[in-house]
């Protein structure tokens, strides 16, 4: 069991990038606590329209260090004395309208805390995570999308 105030490291239960789908559920699951009143849980899901054009589906492609910064930004979230857990994935490869490409879950004491905290988490992991998106219109274009 982690508690408040353990090592960092100790309260990352999942932080990596992956080319299969993402298990919300063992996400959630991977950061209850019984000290903890709040789980929050988000997901990143692929939408069927960017700037007003039809998307029909996305590639996601990573650099190779892309594990070892998610895993630094789950361990920076998971340092602050609110959080009691962290779990975050990104997913690469091809993926559809509706897929999930990005899960963070935090759990906390409290409500506010756990949400403040998965917010944080998710801002860091999109402006570090170095990964990219193609964008494949129904128009038969396409676009790259330069993440960080």
């Amino acid at each position: 069991m982690t508690i408040a105030g353990a090592d960092p490291k100790a309260k990352v239960r999942i932080a990596t990038v992956l080319e299969i789908p993402l298990d919300v559920a063992a996400h959630s699951e991977s950061v209850r606590r019984n000290s903890g009143g709040a789980e929050v849980t988000f997901c990143g899901v692929v939408r069927d329209h960017d700037h007003g054009r039809t998307v029909i589906e996305l590639e996601y492609t990573s650099y190779p260090n892309a594990v070892d910064v998610i895993a630094e930004v789950a361990a920076e979230i998971a340092s602050e004395p609110d959080v009691l857990a962290v779990a975050v994935s990104h997913r690469i490869g091809m993926l559809r309208i509706g897929d999930v490409a990005l899960v963070a879950s935090v759990s906390a004491a409290h409500r506010g805390q756990a949400f403040a905290a998965c917010a944080r988490l998710v801002d860091e992991v999109k402006a570090r995570l170095p990964i990219w998106k193609r964008q494949v219109f129904s128009d038969g274009t396409d676009e790259w999308v330069n993440c960080p």
